[in-house]
């Protein structure tokens, strides 16, 4: 169950943290330079996102792109920090499989239902806020670009892919994963039933779940085709991405799922020449014990 809770939230005070080369920044692989469980001296702090900063260098023609990593559901401080942002942008691209015009509404039931159902569970858990909430889409320099639910249905009936598929593979990474390896076990999710702060040990718990993150979408890729949910979607977003570069827009942000950055890291570098100059982690949830203790 954990590891598709995952799939779902994933699918965050600011601080800059200057690269002294591109070539050095993302160091580490996958998703962890993008999400990550902060500590401090009590203990688990907080679950934050990356901002990754990526330009052109060597060229008289400046771009400037920031792949803004999310989590579907958070505090609210941090979705106000990320409409605050978002107005410094020519354009912002955002993730959401719904129709291409009109008023931004809920994701398709067809394609997300029981996803949505699962998103609402855990915002209601979690004490959080949900992303769809508490971000203004209907600025004007927000653009959709992501599949309709009727491109996202066609790709993953040409690709052979369902929704249960994928969570059957969400389900098989953690059956998978040996007992002593596993981050949670059925003691602390019976204590934090039991705890006078249940959303805020549920959050710390699921903070730490986010270590499997990487096992789980190179599970989901599907291989060297790659996948409907996050390939053919990311194909998109960058093929919208050059349409804006193509109207003249030179600062723009990507805003999609954590667990999509890698990929796009990987596009944004072989294809479009750009190397990450700078990186800003925003606090998503607050995982401190009010108490101090």
């Amino acid at each position: 169950m954990k590891l598709y809770l995952l799939l779902i939230i994933a699918l965050a005070v600011p601080g800059v943290a200057p690269a002294e080369s591109g070539s050095t920044l993302l160091s580490e692989q996958g998703s962890r330079n993008y999400i990550r469980m902060s500590r401090d001296q009590s203990g688990p702090a907080a679950l934050e996102v990356s901002i990754v900063r990526f330009a052109r260098t060597h060229r008289t023609d400046p771009v400037e792109i920031d792949l803004v990593s999310a989590v579907h559901v958070g505090d609210r401080a941090y979705y106000q920090e990320l409409n605050r942002r978002f107005r410094d942008y020519d354009v912002v691209l955002y993730e959401l499989v719904a129709p291409a015009e009109g008023e931004v509404v809920e994701s398709d039931t067809r394609v997300l239902g029981f996803a949505s159902a699962l998103q609402g569970g855990m915002q209601e858990l979690l004490a959080l806020s949900h992303q769809l909430d508490e971000i203004d889409y209907a600025a004007e320099n927000f653009v959709h670009a992501d599949l309709t639910p009727d491109q996202f249905l066609e790709s993953m009936s040409n690709r052979g892919e369902s929704m249960f598929s994928l969570f059957f593979k969400a389900w098989a990474v953690a059956m998978s994963t040996p007992a002593h390896e596993r981050a949670l076990s059925d003691y602390e999710l019976f204590a934090a039933l039991l705890s006078g702060d249940r959303p805020r040990a549920f959050k710390r718990m699921m903070a730490r779940q986010f270590n499997d993150m990487d096992r789980l979408m190179s599970m989901l890729e599907g291989g060297e085709n790659g996948s409907t949910l996050i390939t053919v979607r990311n194909q998109k977003a960058l093929e919208v991405l050059q349409e804006q570069l193509g109207v003249g827009h030179r600062k723009l942000a990507i805003f999609y799922g954590a667990g999509h950055m890698p990929d796009f890291a990987e596009r944004l570098q072989t294809d479009f020449s750009l190397v990450p100059v700078s990186q800003t982690w925003l606090e998503a949830w607050d995982l401190r014990d009010p108490t101090g203790e």
